[in-house]
């Protein structure tokens, strides 16, 4: 048995399942809403003109402060986009799939039995790092 392909072998499934052709699609709908890519150009103008005020030895805090205010502002502004706002769902349920996927793997690495191990049973994020020990 060959872990890469097993590995390649899910990556595919992972392609089919639902969750990430939701978030495709929502992804493409980003792209395609031009307005959404106005203002996410915006963004990324105004928090370059932080970074390079921040960045001089003379910089104005009234200046830095202001443009971190209209950052917000623009942010708000992206995230209150329909398409931005589907896509933001959309791969928040994807994530919470990988992170289960994840909590799987790392379970059966550490010698659970993988038809009984299941991350949400226990609180498992599949990182060590926040482990409370509760599914051993």
């Amino acid at each position: 048995m060959d872990i890469m392909k097993l590995t390649r072998e899910l990556g595919r499934a992972l392609q089919q399942d639902q969750t990430y052709i939701n978030m495709s699609v929502a992804e493409q709908q980003c792209n395609e809403d031009e307005a959404l890519q106005n203002t996410i150009g915006e963004f990324n103008l105004k928090r370059m003109a932080i970074n390079n005020e921040a960045g001089k030895e003379d910089r104005s805090e009234e200046l830095i402060e202001q443009y971190n205010k209209e950052l917000r502002e623009i942010y708000g502004r992206v995230m209150q986009n329909e398409h931005m706002a589907a896509y933001q769902a959309a791969k928040n349920e994807f994530d919470a799939l990988m992170q289960r996927v994840t909590g799987v793997l790392s379970m059966c690495a550490e010698g659970q039995d993988p038809d009984g191990c299941d991350p949400d049973a226990c609180g498992c994020t599949g990182s060590c790092a926040t482990c409370g020990g509760g599914c051993h």
